[in-house]
C-alpha cells in the first residue's frame, strides 16, 4: 500500500509508504495522492491535512527508473500528472502542513513546497538535483521555490542541485520550523488544532487569496480580497466569531463547504 490515512480528531494524516525505494513516486503514486488529497478537500469532517513519509525519507524524488525508460510524450504526460498533483495539494480547502520526515529531494521537494506549511525533522535534507540527471524540475519547482525564498536563492539551489541542510531551509525560508524527530507529529498536531480553532471558510478564503497573490496584480488581488471578505458576511462563521468575541467566549465552528466566490 503506498499510502496510509489516519482520520482523528478532525486532522487527516497520508503517509507516503513506499519505504524500500525511500518513497519515490511512480506515476501510479502520482495518481493515487491526487485521488486522495481531492477525497479529502470534500470531506466536511477534515479540518487539517498532515502528509508526512515513512522511513528514511519524506519523498526521495519520482523514480528514476521510470522515468528514464520515457520518451518526450511521456515526459509530459509525467511532469503534467505531477504538476496536477502538486496544484490538488496547494488547492485543498484545508491547511496542508508538510511533515518532513527524511529526505525531500527532486518531486519530494516540489511535493513539500505545495503544501501550506512545511516543518522538518532536525537533520534532513532538501533539494532540486535534476540538473544531475540531465533535466529540469518538472514537477513546479522553478515556479514554487522562487516565490518561497527568491528569485536568486531559487537560481543557486536549483543550478547546483546541491542539498539543503536544515539550518540553512529554515535561515531561507524553505521550512517554517525544525524539530528533533520525535517531536515532529506532535508539533505538526499541535499546529493543525491552532488552525482548526478558527472558521474553516475563512481559513480556506485566505488561503485562496494568498495563493493568488503571486499571479495577480495588487489592485486585482485586493479587489478579490474584498469580494471574499464581503461574501463572509453572508455565513454563519462571521455572526458565530464576531458574538462570540463580543460575548467574551472561544467560538465554535463547524466545517462546511467553502465558498467558491
Amino acid at each position: 500500500m503506498a499510502f496510509e490515512v489516519q482520520k482523528e480528531d478532525g486532522i487527516a494524516t497520508i503517509t507516503i509508504n513506499r519505504p524500500d525505494a525511500l518513497n519515490a513516486f511512480t506515476t501510479e503514486m502520482i495518481l493515487g495522492l491526487t485521488d486522495l488529497v481531492k477525497e479529502m478537500s470534500d470531506d466536511k469532517d477534515v479540518r487539517a491535512v498532515i502528509i508526512t513519509g515513512t522511513g528514511k525519507a519524506f519523498v526521495a524524488g519520482a523514480d528514476v527508473q521510470e522515468m528514464s525508460e520515457k520518451d518526450h510524450d511521456g515526459a509530459v504526460a509525467f511532469s503534467r500528472r505531477g504538476n496536477k498533483m502538486c496544484d490538488a495539494i496547494e488547492q485543498m480547502p484545508q491547511p496542508v502542513i508538510g511533515v518532513i520526515n527524511g529526505f525531500a529531494l527532486g518531486g519530494g521537494c516540489e511535493l513539500a513546497l505545495a503544501c501550506d506549511v512545511r516543518l522538518a525533522a532536525d537533520g534532513v535534507k532538501l533539494g532540486q538535483p535534476e540538473v544531475g540527471l540531465g533535466i529540469p524540475p518538472g514537477w513546479g519547482g522553478t515556479q514554487r521555490l522562487p516565490r518561497i525564498v527568491g528569485i536568486g536563492r531559487a537560481k543557486e539551489i536549483i543550478f547546483s542541485g546541491r542539498h539543503i541542510e536544515t539550518a540553512e531551509a529554515l535561515d531561507i525560508g524553505l521550512v517554517n520550523a525544525v524539530y528533533p524527530a520525535d517531536e515532529l507529529m506532535d508539533q505538526a498536531r499541535k499546529m493543525a488544532f491552532t488552525f482548526m480553532e478558527n472558521g474553516p471558510e475563512a481559513l480556506a478564503a485566505s488561503k485562496k487569496l494568498i495563493n493568488r497573490t503571486m499571479e495577480t496584480s495588487l489592485s486585482s488581488g485586493t479587489l478579490h480580497e474584498s469580494k471574499l471578505f464581503a461574501a463572509a458576511f453572508n455565513g454563519d462563521e462571521q455572526s458565530e466569531g464576531m458574538e462570540a468575541f463580543l460575548e467574551r467566549r472561544k467560538p465554535s465552528f463547524a466545517r462546511s463547504a467553502a465558498s467558491d466566490s
